[in-house]
């Protein structure tokens, strides 16, 4: 009798390998098959992204609206999506002010909550810091020609995982200064250049193989996902460091949770978004 694949039976490498092709190919074919499929798929990592941060916050005693800040943050995304794809008015975006307003109202009638205030800012946090930039996916998609590139969006995860994949084989190969001990202790410069170097070396074949951005683009593009994207690593590291936990879930296996594979997005998202509208 053949026994049942189970992902638990290979090594911590084997497990984040098959996860990461696997996701991959789920991520960059939906992103190829439509714009819809696009946003199917980031949807639903947007929510178990923001479900994950609001768990997280949980657990150090926060009570923010898991639910309704989720529900705010798939709203956001959604919006700009369909402003983008000029299905609604960007007036539309409007609405968003007094619908996230209604989490004064819930927590005013949320009598077990000692410290409200704090609970509503970990809300509006959870939507600064997940909804926001995935949102912002949709406008950097839609910024050439208000016209949906998934070449774009591919383009900027290749580069960011070639980044995270040369700074994990380097560091663990080579790694021995310290890039930031005191919030992740096993991070190293060997690793941050391995990174760097696999980031700007794919940016390079995507600039020759998807020319909807000029080249010296795809370099800039590179560039903020080597800073940015290390950053944004670092900055989940201390918010994880502060709650004492290793990994912000079980929904990747190798990898932990989804705010662990999207981190360096959460924070390159903002800074390529700006750079290709502006530029």
């Amino acid at each position: 009798m053949r026994s049942r694949f189970n992902i638990n039976n290979y090594s911590n490498l084997g497990q984040r390998a098959i996860t990461a092709v696997v996701g991959a190919i789920i991520v960059i074919s939906a992103s190829i098959y439509s714009d819809w499929t696009y946003f199917l798929v980031f949807a639903a990592i947007l929510g178990f992204s923001q479900m994950e941060f609001y768990k997280l916050t949980g657990l150090d005693g926060m009570l923010p609206l898991k639910s309704f800040g989720t529900f705010l943050g798939l709203l956001i995304f959604a919006l700009t999506f369909m402003i983008q794809k000029e299905h609604m008015r960007i007036e539309y975006l409007y609405l968003i002010f007094p619908i996230t307003a209604l989490t004064f109202f819930i927590k005013l009638y949320r009598k077990s909550d000692k410290k409200p205030f704090t609970g509503v800012a970990f809300t509006f946090l959870g939507l600064f810091y997940v909804a926001v930039p995935f949102s912002l996916l949709n406008l950097a998609v839609f910024s050439v020609d208000q016209t949906y590139h998934y070449e774009i969006l591919i383009g900027c995860l290749l580069i960011l995982w070639a980044c995270d994949t040369g700074a994990y084989f380097a560091g663990t190969k080579f790694g021995k200064t310290k890039l930031f001990e005191r919030v992740s202790p096993k991070k190293s410069w060997e690793g941050f250049l391995g990174g760097a170097f696999a980031a700007l070396a794919v940016a390079y074949g995507v600039s020759r193989y998807f020319s909807v951005l000029d080249g010296w683009k795809w370099m800039v593009i590179a560039a903020i996902i080597i800073i940015a994207g290390t950053y944004g690593d670092l900055i989940e590291s201390l918010f994880k460091r502060s709650i004492e936990i290793k990994d912000s879930g079980k929904g990747l296996p190798g990898h932990g949770g989804f705010m662990d594979r999207f981190d360096g997005l959460l924070l390159s998202a903002p800074f390529i978004t700006a750079f290709l509208k502006i530029f």
